[in-house]
């Protein structure tokens, strides 16, 4: 999912200094007794000295955004988004809490210096597979650090992250609604008889397709007590275009759906449409695949909330 990042020029730690020089003669007297109450917490990586209530939190990734909007946390002016054809912030994130807040790209390179233009006063990095990038980005600011992408449950590192940044009581109210909708769908699945379903993350890459529980969807599924095909179970399935009778025991196929640089959303599965195993597939002769936005794939409140309320859309239409 990550590419490796470029490294931090000496450039910009140079300018990484000279801004906090510049803040530091623009603090006022009342920022400053307010700036001086700390909280010290243990990251994955190291101890983080860190503002007690930060007033200019950033996110190094947008999972890591869509974390601090749910907790409350104010936010830089700036925030990062990735390329691949996305030009803002995910449509189902907080709209209002990103209002006035410009969107840069962070992905898959990483952008030090709109990082360092944003003035934080702490970041939050989920990107904690990269050994490299705590160090990084403690030069510009207090930076909290944790492997969101290392395959456990996200909502554990949440948790953490939540305890870190003395926010609970908001990593609750996102867990009760959250189990409050799941509660509803499930009820309503089986009232319709459709909760003995097998469901298949399925999507088409490299003339493969593959079958994955990588990222939440089968959180999601799990959570909705339904099944998951077991082409899915450890590393997955990829299968040729032989192979794809294998795919005959799934009801309903989800599959992530990733804009071009246009805007567009093609078909990933068209090059199978001459494919007489693939259009024989009862999800695909029922015209029962189903996308979702590849941002809801990692392992965030609003993309977890979001795939929630596509695959109920998509069995309870």
């Amino acid at each position: 999912m990550i590419s490796r990042p470029k490294t931090m020029s000496a450039a910009v730690a140079a300018l990484a200094s000279a801004a906090l020089l510049l803040s530091g003669c623009a603090t006022t007297d009342a920022n400053a007794s307010a700036s001086s109450e700390t909280r010290t917490v243990q990251s994955e990586v190291k101890e983080v000295v860190m503002p007690a209530e930060p007033r200019k939190a950033l996110g190094m990734y947008t999972t890591d955004l869509d974390m601090l909007i749910t907790l409350g946390i104010p936010l830089a002016s700036q925030q990062p988004i990735r390329d691949s054809g996305y030009k803002g912030f995910p449509y189902f994130f907080d709209q209002k809490a990103l209002e006035g807040i410009t969107p840069f790209t962070n992905y898959p390179e990483f952008n030090f210096e709109a990082i360092l233009k944003a003035q934080p006063d702490v970041i939050l990095n989920g990107l904690g597979y990269d050994k490299e990038l705590d160090g990084k980005l403690s030069d510009i600011a207090p930076t909290y650090t944790f492997n969101g992408f290392d395959g456990s449950d996200w909502r554990t590192k949440f948790k953490t992250v939540a305890e870190g940044f003395g926010k609970t009581a908001q990593y609750q109210a996102w867990m009760d609604k959250y189990q409050a909708k799941v509660d509803d769908v499930k009820k309503r699945l089986a009232a319709a008889g459709k909760d003995n379903l097998v469901v298949g993350p399925v999507d088409y890459y490299e003339d493969q397709v593959s079958v994955s529980c990588y990222g939440t969807p089968c959180l999601v599924i799990k959570d909705l007590g339904l099944k998951i095909s077991p082409l899915a179970d450890g590393e997955g399935s990829k299968l040729s275009a032989e192979q794809l009778e294998q795919l005959k025991g799934i009801d309903v196929a989800i599959t992530t759906e990733v804009p071009e640089k246009d805007g567009a959303n093609p078909d990933a599965f068209a090059p199978l449409a001459g494919n007489k195993l693939w259009t024989s597939l009862p999800f695909v002769a029922n015209k029962e695949i189903h996308t979702y936005d590849l941002e809801m794939i990692y392992g965030s409140p609003s993309g977890q909330y979001a795939l929630l309320e596509k695959i109920e859309k998509a069995l309870l239409p």
